[in-house]
């Protein structure tokens, strides 16, 4: 049964604009937008002003939109207009993943008890669709692993790093000339973008959920020439990645690295700001999906993707945390890594297992070994303030 689609739009950056271009080239998805909330009602947009208010609660009051889709960068503030939505019966489309991420459990609960949907695919990877497969084509308990660059905008910099022999800071800065990084690209770079969606993907893909602080992020704002260099002449390319992998019947672990690449991977071929994500199965073996993780209309059209679903009232079943036994959380994994450093006491403090390779030199240090998910845990919120670059080096049973 189809439901006409009467929206309120929050929001009308770049996303929100990009979704209502998208929605004129689409007549036949029959879903108009009522009113869109912004915080600066003055500024001049290609819209009448007529179109715009500053109030949610206009949106939220209005019986006739059956449909908010917030489209905001306030993970807090996304969080208090979408509650506010579910509680009052309307559906949500959102694209917020730190939002998403940090109270997923909550959200899944509103909207069993108020018989709503909350639909989110943008929020992870853009214009792939990866939750929607996730929940009905590998809705299944033979799911291994998800892999992925999920972070269009780290992997634009890797790229001009790796392909035009640009330094990071150069790189850094023409992704922030293009839009794809922000003027504070720490969001992006040091891998909480990624971070947020991997814990969203660990919902549909395996019916577990994490909590974002209590999973391993370290990004490649520490890159240096050292590790470029080094990367080029073993064959490798780096690339920022998340991971989750089942790691025995009744466990999963997930972390996001910077990862050294072979040219045999399907990752290695991801470029600018594209993404990558390859599903690994028991029956299946590797899948892999590609396509455009930033930018105004292919995050547009992901969104629009959701208002179509909602339109045949599509919602997602949560299938792995209905049907089968949720696997635990783990941090009792061991990793195999490449690690830079410049003081010996910032190597101690890594807990090598077993270093297998050494390099020292005046200005640059190096060893490859195995370590502990956990003790990276641990030491967590002091990686950033270190002199140190990281870099897994992926099993041969993994992908």
């Amino acid at each position: 049964m189809e439901t006409k689609i009467k929206i309120g739009l929050i929001g009308f950056g770049t996303v929100g604009e990009g979704l209502h271009d998208v929605l004129k080239k689409s007549p036949s998805v029959k879903a108009q937008v009522l009113k869109i909330c912004v915080k600066n009602i003055d500024k001049d947009r290609s819209l009448d002003k007529e179109n715009f208010t500053d109030d949610v609660n206009e949106l939220l009051d209005n019986d006739e939109i059956n449909l908010i889709v917030e489209l905001i960068d306030d993970a807090e503030e996304a969080y208090l207009i979408v509650k506010k939505a579910l509680t009052k019966g309307k559906s949500v489309v959102s694209g917020n993943k730190k939002m998403i991420a940090s109270h997923i459990e909550e959200l899944i609960q509103l909207q069993k008890d108020y018989n709503v949907a909350m639909l989110y695919d943008a929020s992870a990877c853009g214009s792939i669709p990866v939750i929607r497969n996730l929940e009905e084509y590998y809705d299944n308990d033979l799911l291994k692993s998800i892999t992925g660059i999920l972070n269009g905008s780290s992997n634009y910099i890797l790229t001009r790093i790796f392909n035009d022999g640009q330094d990071y800071s150069t790189a850094l800065k023409k992704a922030q000339e293009l839009g794809f990084a922000e003027s504070n690209p720490i969001f992006d770079v040091e891998g909480f973008d990624s971070l947020y969606k991997l814990v969203i993907l660990t919902v549909h893909g395996f019916g577990t959920i994490v909590n974002p602080g209590d999973v391993l992020n370290h990004g490649i704002s520490k890159i240096s020439d050292f590790d470029i260099q080094y990367a080029k002449e073993k064959g490798y390319r780096i690339k920022l990645t998340a991971q989750v992998i089942k790691i025995n019947e009744n466990e999963i672990t997930m972390y996001v690295l910077p990862r050294l690449v072979t040219r045999d991977k399907y990752i290695y071929s991801v470029e600018d700001e594209f993404n990558g994500v390859v599903i690994q199965g028991e029956a299946y073996d590797k899948q892999f999906m590609f396509g455009k993780g930033a930018g105004a209309h292919p995050t547009g059209a992901s969104v629009l993707s959701d208002i179509t679903a909602r339109r045949h009232n599509y919602k997602y079943e949560y299938k792995k945390r209905k049907y089968f036994k949720v696997p635990l959380y783990s941090t009792n994994y061991t990793l195999k890594v490449y690690l830079r450093y410049l003081k010996t006491d910032d190597l101690d403090l890594f807990k090598f297992e077993e270093i297998k390779e050494r390099y020292t030199s005046e200005q640059n240090n190096y060893v490859i070994g195995t370590i502990k998910l956990d003790n990276l845990i641990k030491i967590k919120s002091m990686l950033p303030k270190l002199d140190i670059f990281i870099a897994y080096l992926g099993a041969e049973n993994t992908y």
